[in-house]
C-alpha cells in the first residue's frame, strides 16, 4: 500500500499550501491570492461531566487548530457518536455547548454526522479563513525566538484526577475554565506582528508539540522549567502519580529527544509529557516582535508566559 505522503505529493497540488508533509493538524488549500481556506477536525469522549461543558470544550479543542494557523473560525459540522439509549437532553446540551462556542467564535454550526457509539464522543469538522501570506505553522522557528504561551498546563492532568473522584472542586473548576478559552484574541493579536512558528498544546503535551516545531525546524526549544505556568492542583496530583495512560505514550515516543536538568522531579517531568485538552498556543517570536507582542497580550488582557527560547541544535527540547 502507498503511503498517504506518496500519493498526495506536494508538488502535484500546488494550492494545497499546508498539507501532510508540515506535521501541522490543518490543512490549508489557497483559493486566491487573497484567500485561503483552512480544514481541521476534532473529537473525543467526555473530559468532564457537565454535557453543555463537555460540548463547549470539544467544540473550543477542534477550533483551536484554526486559530494556531492564523485563522478565523467560519463554519463547522457535527461530528457525533452517542450511546443509543443516552437521554435526549444531555445530547441536546452537548449539541448546545457546542453551538454556542462556535457562535462565541464568529462562526455558524451547519450541520454534521452522528453515529451509534457505546461511549460518547463529539467534536467538530471546522473551516476557516486565513490570508495566504498570514498563515503560521509549525515550521520556521529560529534560534533566538521567545518563546510565549497562552494557557497554563496541567488540564489533563485535573480531569483524569477528576474521572478518578479525587479533584478538588476549585482544581476542576480551574482546568474547565481553561479549557472553555478560545485561542481566538491569542490568534488575533499575534497576527499584528511577524511570528516565525505556532502550534497549539493538545494531546501531545507540551514536550511533544514543541518537539514536533524543533523537528520541523531544525532547532533545540529551551524551556525554563520556573517560567512555566501550571494550573492549581498540577503537581500535587502529579506527586500522586494520577497520570492517564497517553503519558507513558508520550514519553516513549519522545522521551529519547529530551533533556532534563538533574533537579527536576520525575513526576514534573511527566506533567510535561502529559496532554492538555484545549491547551493554549505556543509561539515562536523573534526577539524584535516579543516586547509588543507581550505588550498587545498585555493591553487586551491575554493571558501568556514568556517560558524559554529557542537555540541553535540538532532537534531537541531542553528544560532547564
Amino acid at each position: 500500500m502507498r503511503p498517504l505522503a506518496e500519493m498526495f505529493r506536494p508538488e502535484d497540488y500546488p494550492n494545497l499550501v499546508v498539507g501532510l508533509e508540515t506535521g501541522d493538524d490543518a490543512a490549508v488549500y489557497r483559493v486566491s491570492d487573497e484567500l485561503a481556506i483552512i480544514l481541521t477536525t476534532d473529537f473525543f469522549t467526555p473530559v468532564v461531566d457537565d454535557p453543555y461543558e463537555f460540548g463547549a470544550i470539544a467544540a473550543a479543542n477542534a477550533m483551536s487548530d484554526v486559530y494556531a494557523m492564523g485563522g478565523e473560525v467560519v463554519l463547522a459540522l457535527n461530528v457525533c457518536g452517542f450511546p443509543s439509549k443516552m437521554p435526549p437532553d444531555i445530547i441536546i446540551e452537548i449539541l448546545r455547548g457546542g453551538a454556542e462556542k462556535v457562535a462565541e467564535a464568529g462562526g455558524v454550526i451547519a450541520g454534521g454526522h452522528t453515529l451509534d457509539d457505546d461511549e460518547p464522543k463529539y467534536g467538530l469538522a471546522v473551516m476557516g479563513f486565513v490570508h495566504p501570506r498570514a498563515i503560521t505553522t509549525k515550521v520556521g522557528a529560529r534560534p533566538g525566538d521567545v518563546l510565549f504561551l497562552t494557557k497554563p498546563l496541567g488540564i489533563g492532568l485535573i480531569t483524569t484526577a477528576a474521572k478518578g473522584g479525587v479533584a478538588e472542586p476549585a482544581h476542576l473548576k480551574g482546568a474547565v475554565d481553561q479549557m472553555l478559552i478560545l485561542n481566538r484574541k491569542a490568534c488575533q493579536l499575534m497576527q499584528q506582528v511577524d511570528l516565525h512558528a505556532v502550534t497549539d498544546i493538545t494531546g501531545f503535551g507540551l514536550i511533544g508539540h514543541s518537539y514536533e516545531v524543533a523537528e520541523l525546524s531544525e532547532v533545540t526549544l529551551r524551556f525554563h522549567i520556573d517560567e512555566l505556568p501550571f494550573l492549581d492542583g498540577a503537581k500535587g496530583y502529579a506527586e500522586a502519580w494520577l497520570f492517564p495512560g497517553r503519558t507513558a505514550c508520550n514519553k516513549d515516543a519522545y522521551e529519547p529527544q529530551v533533556s532534563f536538568a538533574a533537579e527536576i522531579p520525575d513526576e514534573v517531568q511527566m506533567l510535561l509529557y502529559t496532554s492538555e485538552t484545549s491547551g493554549g498556543l505556543l509561539i515562536c517570536a523573534p526577539p524584535e516582535e516579543a516586547d509588543r507582542l507581550a505588550q498587545l497580550f498585555s493591553e487586551e488582557g491575554q493571558q501568556y508566559w514568556v517560558v524559554g527560547e529557542v537555540v541553535e541544535g540538532p532537534a531537541a527540547i531542553e528544560v532547564v
